[in-house]
């Protein structure tokens, strides 16, 4: 069996650092990884106006900005297909056949959809299309054949669901899906990069971000404004690594080599938070060191992406080719899906000669 990738962003706004250690890096190492067959990196833009219907161009704007970052980061579109969502309309029919297998209360367990529609105060009016998006991502996923979604933790039980509704369709139809399975980030402090000011998440809405396209001066602002430890208030004090936002991102980001060049008194990141942990080392110290380390994986993304905005109509352009295969191969997926179901009712001779033997019989 081939081993093929799907993934992807909503394209509600530029990409940050979450993003980047969370998935997009590692697409750029699968990718070159020579280890799948096919990578399909998706644009959802149908998703992302769940909860955007009443401002289409918000995500109308941000097609270009995620597809900069994409490219930007190392995405090469002649080893991976990146398409938009809203351009295979195949997805929206598997959607609409999937919907007949899944309750409304198990849609309603769903952890990530629940945590959601909580984060954006839907708990009283639910658009549906929000409610069973994670019956559109199943679609996504199967209609690419996808083995393999490299995600966060937060998006494993999204990845259940659909890996019950492949179950449920195989089992009432005949074996026509494949089971996904999630390819979690391997460094552990990057399953979830907490914001800038120490929330849990980065997220875009609570404006704790640093995007890859930030200029080199709003990154070191946002650094060294960075959420550390609150005791932590004069330079002997004994500070707290865990729950300090900066050593989760030295943690993420940080290698030994960072060390000879930045910081060649401290051999590596152990020793780092041991002199932090005694007292001694002041947080204005840290946050230039995890500056100077953020700076250095920034630069070459900023740098790339200045060379693509030069040329936009070329980025659409790869853009729409790469939706014009992506509809082919979701158009062969549907047409499986049909067949399975016996609604191929005009592809399907057999039902045709056997329809007008008995009726031409009956006459």
């Amino acid at each position: 069996m081939n081993k093929i990738i799907l993934t992807g962003d909503r394209p509600t706004g530029r990409l940050h650092l979450g993003h980047y250690v969370g998935s997009l890096k590692r697409r750029v190492e699968l990718q070159n990884s020579g280890d799948y067959d096919k990578i399909y990196i998706m644009i959802a833009d149908a998703q992302a106006l769940t909860d955007n219907a009443d401002n289409p161009e918000k995500v109308r704007q941000n097609i270009i900005e995620v597809a900069l970052d994409y490219l930007s980061c190392g995405i090469d579109p002649t080893k991976s297909v990146i398409f938009i969502q809203s351009q295979v309309p195949q997805l929206c029919e598997l959607s609409f056949y999937y919907m007949n297998l899944v309750s409304v209360s198990r849609l309603q367990r769903n952890p990530t959809v629940k945590s959601e529609i909580q984060m954006r105060k839907f708990e009283g009016s639910i658009p549906v299309g929000f409610f069973t998006y994670p019956i559109s991502q199943a679609a996504d996923i199967t209609a690419f054949n996808a083995t393999t979604v490299p995600a966060g933790e937060d998006q494993e039980p999204m990845l259940e669901q659909a890996r019950e509704i492949v179950r449920r369709f195989n089992n009432a139809y005949g074996n026509t899906l494949i089971e996904p399975e999630i390819l979690l980030p391997e460094n552990s402090a990057c399953l979830r990069l907490p914001g800038t000011d120490g929330k849990a998440k980065m997220s875009k809405s609570l404006g704790n971000c640093i995007y890859l396209s930030d200029s080199e001066e709003d990154v070191r602002k946002r650094v060294m404004a960075m959420y550390t430890d609150p005791e932590h208030l004069r330079l002997e004090d004994p500070g707290k690594v865990e729950g300090n936002t900066v050593f989760t991102y030295l943690e993420a980001f940080c290698r030994s080599e960072h060390f000879i060049a930045y910081l060649p008194e401290y051999a590596n990141l152990d020793e780092l938070k041991g002199h932090y942990r005694r007292g001694g080392l002041g947080d204005v110290k840290v946050k230039k060191f995890l500056n100077a380390v953020l700076q250095e994986e920034l630069t070459p993304i900023r740098a790339c992406r200045k060379e693509f905005e030069k040329n936009i109509p070329d980025v659409y352009r790869i853009l729409k080719e790469g939706s014009e295969i992506a509809r082919e191969v979701a158009a062969s997926t549907l047409s499986n899906v049909r067949k399975a179901m016996h609604i191929d009712y005009f592809e399907d001779n057999d039902l045709i000669q056997s329809q007008s033997f008995n009726y031409g019989k009956a006459r």
